[in-house]
């Protein structure tokens, strides 16, 4: 516990820090407008998507995330566009942040898929409760007896700037990629006259593949990986997904730091579709912590082409 606090300290010790990576998914593969723009309005379908992150349940102050994303594609005279907005409420310790975007992607068909490129524009909201910081359980030469430390506020503070991320995607029926690249404009929130916090840019890239076995067609196996980096550190996640019958799905993923990840879904009726996923750390976490759980819910419907209402064309929905 006191390693946690004197991190939290150290990162406003300083005038400027430096923010974490941008909140970890597992299910990344259904909600990929939330890291990538460029993604948003692919496929025919207008989507509305929810998730839900809680990491490490039962350490206290452990991250919890929530994204939420609406996105549609349409049409202006021969030529293809997306767009959406997404949300982001994120709690680190004692940072919360709150982020909103409005998204815009143009698509360009070319062979069997469309090569998108796409722009986030928004704001980015961060809050550090310095209400909830507790010296007394420090025991240094710099904070004893409870002293108060002037870099560390001593009641809740926020700030909001604009900010920016841009993205590109190809996708076909059976294989797609794409990169990003998150907090373009760096912005530097400040918290007080004393403090500020520096949001360092997140690179995504990401692929995928659909495997229809031949002699079992309603089988279909879809490995897929996610890479995040600020160029400091790194997150590799690495999935392998089953679907039967276009319906049911399960898989296990591993991710490169130390987690392994098993991932349920099913679609309840047409376009309506739920996941989960447990994500359990092969470090000492798993001592101190139930893992890592994630809930997904995703709603999506055919406005292109309203006849058709048996069959859904979309990376996520074969």
């Amino acid at each position: 516990m006191k390693r946690y606090i004197v991190l939290l300290l150290g990162l406003l010790a300083v005038v400027t820090a430096h923010a974490q990576f941008d909140p970890q998914m597992g299910q990344y593969m259904y909600m990929q407008s939330a890291y990538n723009p460029a993604a948003v309005g692919e496929g025919d379908l207008m989507k509305v998507a929810g998730m839900h992150r809680m990491q490490y349940i039962s350490l206290r102050n452990a991250p919890m995330s929530t994204w939420f994303t609406f996105s549609s594609p349409f049409v202006i005279g021969k030529t293809r566009h997306g767009a959406g907005v997404r949300f982001l409420n994120d709690r680190f310790g004692l940072f919360t942040t709150q982020a909103f975007y409005g998204q815009y992607a143009y698509r360009q068909k070319i062979s069997k898929g469309y090569l998108s490129v796409g722009v986030d524009l928004g704001f980015v909201n961060v809050g550090f409760k310095g209400d909830s910081v507790n010296l007394k359980d420090l025991e240094d030469e710099y904070h004893a007896d409870g002293a108060n430390d002037e870099a560390i506020p001593t009641a809740s503070k926020s700030g909001m700037k604009f900010d920016m991320g841009v993205g590109i995607y190809y996708c076909t029926p059976i294989w797609w990629v794409g990169g990003s690249y998150s907090h373009v404009t760096r912005p530097v929130v400040d918290l007080d006259e004393k403090s500020d916090l520096k949001l360092v840019g997140t690179m995504f890239i990401t692929g995928g593949y659909h495997f229809r076995l031949k002699d079992h067609r309603e089988w279909v196996l879809t490995p897929s990986a996610m890479i995040m980096s600020d160029f400091i550190s790194w997150d590799v996640n690495l999935t392998l997904m089953c679907d039967f019958k276009d319906r049911y799905r399960w898989g296990l993923g591993y991710r490169i730091d130390g987690s392994v990840n098993i991932l349920l879904g099913v679609d309840i009726i047409s376009g309506l579709q739920l996941g989960y996923s447990c994500e359990l750390p092969t470090n000492k976490l798993l001592v101190e912590s139930y893992g890592s759980h994630e809930l997904m819910l995703s709603y999506g419907f055919d406005i292109l082409k309203p006849k058709r209402t048996n069959k859904y064309k979309s990376i996520r929905y074969l």
